[in-house]
């Protein structure tokens, strides 16, 4: 018996679109992490691309447990005392609220250049318009996979 692995040709993506209204923030990125590597499929390769090409609409209206939404985010300008901070639930309320559930999904991919290429099949928008209805993209509804995937308050 000889282990398989993916040549480019057995690649084959398709285009999932999420809803991420009352999803939990880490449970649904990690759902998309998972299908953008492709370690949902049988013949996952892990240095290959064989994730599918994942769009999430209403990021503005995902849900964050506990008292994360007070919780600050760092970055730095590159500059001498340049670091800065804005709250989760700042960010969630700003002018580009999807940031928040892209940076969830880029820290649970491992890092490296082939992660960096699966984090553009990625589309994330803040409200439910999205121009990809031309690819007509299957619903993959993550409320009903698990209990635990949605919060009421």
């Amino acid at each position: 018996m000889k282990t398989f692995s993916a040549k480019p040709a057995d690649i084959e993506k398709k285009w999932i679109i999420i809803d991420a209204e009352g999803v939990v923030l880490g449970r649904l990125a990690s759902i998309i992490a998972m299908r953008l590597r492709g370690k949902h499929k049988a013949s996952f390769t892990p240095h290959m691309d064989m994730g599918d090409n994942v769009i999430v609409i209403n990021a503005e209206k995902v849900q964050i447990t506990g008292n994360k939404r007070a919780k600050p985010n760092y970055w730095h300008t590159g500059h001498p005392g340049g670091i800065k901070s804005r709250t989760t639930g700042q960010i969630l309320e700003g002018r580009f609220p999807e940031r928040v559930l892209m940076q969830a999904v880029k820290r649970m991919l491992p890092g490296g250049p082939l992660s960096r290429q699966q984090m553009t099949n990625l589309r994330v928008y803040a409200g439910t318009e999205h121009p990809h209805e031309a690819q007509q993209p299957e619903v993959l509804d993550v409320k009903s996979m698990n209990t635990k995937n949605t919060r009421s308050a």
